[in-house]
């Protein structure tokens, strides 16, 4: 089955940096796009970042530009999403998800999800 494992998350403190890690099994991992999004408690899903199939592009949400970046490596199976300058506003559950859109403003198109990480970043 399709699975999507998230790795990496946990407590920094704000300024500091962390790296997540999602490696997906399951499907034609270099025929899909990839993506973060996150969820505070209380708030909705929103996306932070995507990737091309191919790695050529990307989209950032306008909160994350200039500290987040995403990568792929389409050997591994694995996207990944390095954050640095963390804020507290950075603190929910971050979660992975491969589709045929790069969009972040919806979830349609994105099929496949994984589990979430916790990213919890202290003041």
């Amino acid at each position: 089955e399709v699975q999507l494992v998230e790795s990496g998350g946990g407590l920094v403190q704000a300024g500091g940096s962390l790296r997540l890690s999602c490696a997906a099994s399951g499907f034609t991992f270099d025929e899909y796009a990839l993506g973060w999004f996150r969820q505070a408690p209380g708030k909705e899903r929103e996306g932070v970042s995507s990737i091309h199939s191919t790695g050529g592009r990307t989209n950032y949400a306008d909160s994350t530009k200039g500290r987040f970046t995403i990568s792929r490596d389409n050997a591994k199976n694995t996207v990944y999403l390095q954050m640095n300058s963390l804020k507290p506003e950075d603190t929910a559950v971050y979660y992975c998800a491969a589709g045929r859109t790069m969009l972040l403003h919806t979830t349609t198109g994105w099929y496949y999800w994984g589990q979430g990480a916790q990213v919890t970043v202290s003041s």
